[in-house]
């Protein structure tokens, strides 16, 4: 857990942010040829992209909000975590730490695990925490929470939800051709690759607000 840096304003960025600093060497083809088959222990742990805690769904009988699984088994356990922390900050105020880190250390762990399999780095990522180059640094909120944004936390999230889905479609066509552009040419786009880290950015964004960890509403920018 990092404290953001200041901005080249003196203005602190969104408690919530990553870096994944782009490779400067020609890139390695043959991980990159099977990199979904090497991240499957990471996909099935952690999940893959644009994975929320939850998912909207529809039907002739209900509709709502459920769980989703694409957050990996962890990301099951973040779910179970968030719902007690949701009862807790709702009555106490507060977000017990223990929670806390826990959502944290999920959330950091799938930063690591997303940017290997979308291909933005070619280092395997650990097991848990250890130092990778994609790392997410975010703030444990100082204070009471915000309990009436908590209670509303998914509905104000929605927004957001569809906003990212949509771009985990063009990430994935993005991603299939940034593939093929390594295989064959040992580079990323640079082009494909700012647009890969900026729904990255997002996604993380809004999972990092529906798991609890902050109560500022996220920005609506890849940047």
């Amino acid at each position: 857990m990092t404290n953001p840096e200041p901005t080249s304003h003196g203005a602190l960025t969104y408690p919530v942010r990553i870096e994944v600093p782009a490779h400067t060497k020609e890139r390695n083809r043959l991980t990159s040829a099977f990199r979904l088959l090497l991240a499957l222990p990471h996909l099935i742990l952690v999940g893959g992209p644009i994975a929320s805690a939850y998912t909207v769904t529809s039907g002739n009988e209900d509709s709502g909000l459920q769980t989703g699984s694409n957050g990996g088994l962890l990301g099951i356990a973040a779910f179970v975590v968030s719902v007690i922390a949701w009862f807790a900050i709702l009555f106490t105020g507060r977000h017990p730490r223990g929670l806390w880190g826990f959502s944290a250390f999920y959330l950091r762990w799938r930063v690591r695990a997303i940017a290997y399999v979308t291909l933005l780095r070619d280092e395997y990522p650990p097991f848990g925490e250890g130092g990778y180059p994609a790392e997410l640094f975010v703030v444990q909120p100082d204070g009471p929470r915000d309990r009436l944004t908590v209670a509303f936390r998914l509905i104000l999230a929605l927004p957001h939800l569809i906003i990212v889905s949509l771009l985990g479609l063009a990430w994935f066509v993005t991603s299939v051709i940034a593939w093929f552009a390594i295989v064959l040419s040992g580079s990323y786009p640079e082009g494909l690759y700012r647009f890969g880290v900026g729904v990255m950015r997002w996604g993380v964004r809004t999972e990092a607000y529906l798991l609890l960890l902050r109560d500022e509403y996220p920005p609506f920018t890849l940047d």
